[in-house]
């Protein structure tokens, strides 16, 4: 079985369009339609329904896929393993990492990480949790900084830091006049919440729970920095994670954060791969360079 027509269907599956599909694999339309017939030939079935305006899997075709994934997965490890056992801090690796961690995070340890591994070529994804998981389990991801908890006994987990919340409110609300807040002043507050999928939005939603304020139902923001306009635009308060409000991110007009009182809502950042990872022995050096980050960027 040819390997590399099993990697033209799944990127075909990943974007369900041929001509997208040859681009992202370096190949002719012609040369890819033609590896996956013969690959249908071979096996005996129809994998892909073809139709002028879309591509679908049939339900074998889907099957196909997943077993692929997990195949072409153990493959890209076998050439990890030839390759670190060449130099064990040289290649690609693939991390995953959510959206409200991403952005504010990175330019902190991005640094580091190149002065740590000069010859690692590093990919990101920003990804929504639930993504990154299912990337990881699919083998298209080496690893992922994510939340914790996450589901999953085939996963480890090195946790990394806890991040603070902190409250953000616009200027002349009554939340504003004290220097720190407490759980109990938001109590029948209505807080702006990020849409559905975003592991902060659960976070928030526990806080909400905690202290007796609820999540204002006629708006749900797609991103944190639209969370951060909303709030400077004087429509309600929100719950930030510090890294979110400190430098190098300029500061909002018309937007004041407040600290909340010990022990304040937190969350707990971790790096997650596969325990059968080839790469696990380098993943633990890369999480102590991830935990270098300054303690004072992560005080409210």
């Amino acid at each position: 079985m040819n390997l590399r027509a099993l990697q033209y269907l799944v990127t075909l599956a990943d974007v369900r369009h041929f001509s997208k599909a040859a681009e992202r694999c370096h190949v002719s339309q012609p040369t890819l339609s033609t590896q996956i017939r013969k690959l249908e030939e071979e096996l005996d079935v129809l994998l892909v329904e073809r139709s002028p305006r879309q591509v679908m899997l049939t339900e074998v075709g889907e099957d196909v896929v997943r077993r692929a994934r997990a195949l072409l997965g153990e493959v890209d490890a076998i050439k990890s393993i030839a390759r670190r056992s060449r130099d064990p801090h040289s290649g690609t690796l693939r991390m995953g990492i959510f959206p409200t961690l991403a952005p504010y995070f990175l330019p902190h340890v991005v640094p580091a990480i190149r002065k740590a591994f000069p010859r690692l070529t590093l990919r990101l994804f920003e990804e929504k949790t639930e993504d990154v998981l299912a990337m990881l389990g699919q083998g298209r991801l080496d690893a992922g900084l994510l939340a914790l908890p996450v589901e999953g006994d085939s996963l480890a987990t090195r946790v990394l830091f806890e991040e603070p919340f902190v409250l953000a409110v616009p200027e002349g609300h009554a939340l504003c006049a004290a220097d720190q807040v407490e759980m109990s002043d938001l109590e029948n507050q209505e807080l702006l919440l990020l849409e559905d999928g975003h592991c902060l939005r659960e976070q928030a939603l526990e806080v909400c729970q905690l202290s007796g304020a609820h999540e204002q139902l006629d708006f749900h923001a797609t991103s944190m920095e639209t969370l951060r306009q909303m709030v400077a635009a004087g429509t309600g308060i929100t719950l930030m994670p510090v890294l979110a409000v400190k430098p190098p991110v300029a500061h909002t007009e018309n937007l004041v954060t407040r600290p909340f009182k010990a022990p304040g809502p937190k969350r707990t950042i971790a790096l997650v791969w596969r325990k059968s990872s080839a790469v696990s022995g380098f993943l633990e050096e890369l999480a102590e360079v991830l935990r270098g980050i300054d303690p004072e960027l992560l005080e409210p």
